[in-house]
């Protein structure tokens, strides 16, 4: 028995060990997780739902395949209690509240999401719909509740200036728009690569300085820092909740999913199985994970990824706006993809 005695000083911090180690820890990771078929989804008709722009409206653009209208997100975990979204109870919790999505085309798929599972869940609820400048307003006047949606698509500034249009990263006067709202969801990654025609600008400016081009990553990361500088600023906790998107993914390259001679998302017709995306995440991701870290203020990342990453399904391809002469396999079909970002919104803001 000699061999099992402790000295008491080496006892003590053993028990120290014990005492102050984490409880493991029995939250629900609900960004990982499958896809699985769910005759009850989606969460609306995509038909009667009268606000679905021509580029999200797949089924009207003569998509013939519906499986991907069907797939529910299936967080792993025993201990997930992951809740279907629920449009008058959502209503009745953000009773004269302002939600307003900041961002670009993916905010406003996932504005237009969220509009249509609401109208769905109260269709004969009155309703209005308006625009000021850039930001549309859904308001469900029988909740005072407003879902408005900022088209922003750097979060920083653009400004015009007499050398022309200059994309300043340490700048954001558009946030006066964005001071008191209650729920605010925040976006931007899609357009910082973009060039040539696509390119909304002609010089950078930070620090006081202009250059012409700049590493887009770098540029990225300093935008983030700026609007983190933003949120520390001007968001109080008590008042506002803000959340940030996330990076949306695209498929162009069938490579990344195990089929080489997929070019694009066209004729894609299921999700890939699994809970892992054989490509791996995209390096935006890292980037912005790492921004969130230095804000003070509590920001929520909705880490949609990698479970849209598994829907190579889930695109408009060319049953989107530019029909069979474009193909889009960045931003999503409605019913779908989106619908589940947003029931990941409204177990975070409600359960």
């Amino acid at each position: 028995m000699e061999g099992w005695l402790v000295p008491l000083p080496q006892l003590f911090f053993l028990l120290l060990i014990l005492l102050f180690q984490p409880a493991a820890s029995t939250s629900c990771d609900w960004y990982h997780g499958s896809w699985v078929l769910d005759s009850s989804y989606p969460l609306y008709d995509p038909s009667s739902c009268p606000f679905i722009e021509r580029e999200f409206s797949c089924l009207r653009n003569g998509r013939p395949d519906h499986l991907y209208t069907h797939y529910r997100w299936h967080p792993l975990g025993t201990t997930c209690n992951f809740s279907r979204f629920d449009g008058k109870r959502f209503l009745e919790k953000m009773r004269s509240k302002r939600i307003m999505f900041v961002g670009d085309s993916l905010s406003r798929n996932q504005w237009q999401s969220l509009t249509c599972i609401l109208h769905s869940s109260v269709p004969d609820s009155k309703y209005n719909i308006s625009r000021v400048g850039d930001v549309s307003t859904f308001n469900f006047t029988d909740y005072g509740v407003q879902v408005m949606l900022d088209r922003n698509v750097f979060l920083v500034d653009v400004a015009l200036k007499r050398i022309g249009r200059v994309l300043i990263l340490d700048s954001i006067v558009g946030g006066k728009l964005w001071k008191d709202i209650d729920v605010l969801i925040f976006n931007t990654w899609h357009w910082w690569n973009r060039r040539g025609s696509t390119q909304p600008w002609d010089y950078i400016q930070v620090g006081g300085k202009t250059y012409k081009d700049m590493d887009r990553m770098v540029a990225f990361q300093k935008a983030l820092q700026t609007w983190g500088g933003w949120v520390d600023s001007n968001i109080n906790p008590d008042k506002s909740k803000v959340f940030f998107q996330g990076i949306s993914p695209s498929h162009y390259n069938g490579s990344l999913w195990g089929e080489p001679t997929a070019k694009s998302c066209i004729g894609q017709k299921e999700p890939i199985r699994g809970s892992t995306f054989p490509g791996g995440l995209p390096p935006a991701v890292a980037v912005l994970k790492d921004a969130l870290t230095k804000i003070k203020k509590p920001v929520t990342l909705l880490d949609v990824t990698n479970l849209s990453l598994l829907r190579k399904d889930g695109h408009p391809s060319v049953y989107g706006l530019g029909g069979r002469i474009a193909m889009d396999c960045s931003h999503w079909c409605l019913a779908g993809v989106p619908d589940a970002w947003n029931e990941i919104l409204y177990n975070l803001l409600l359960i």
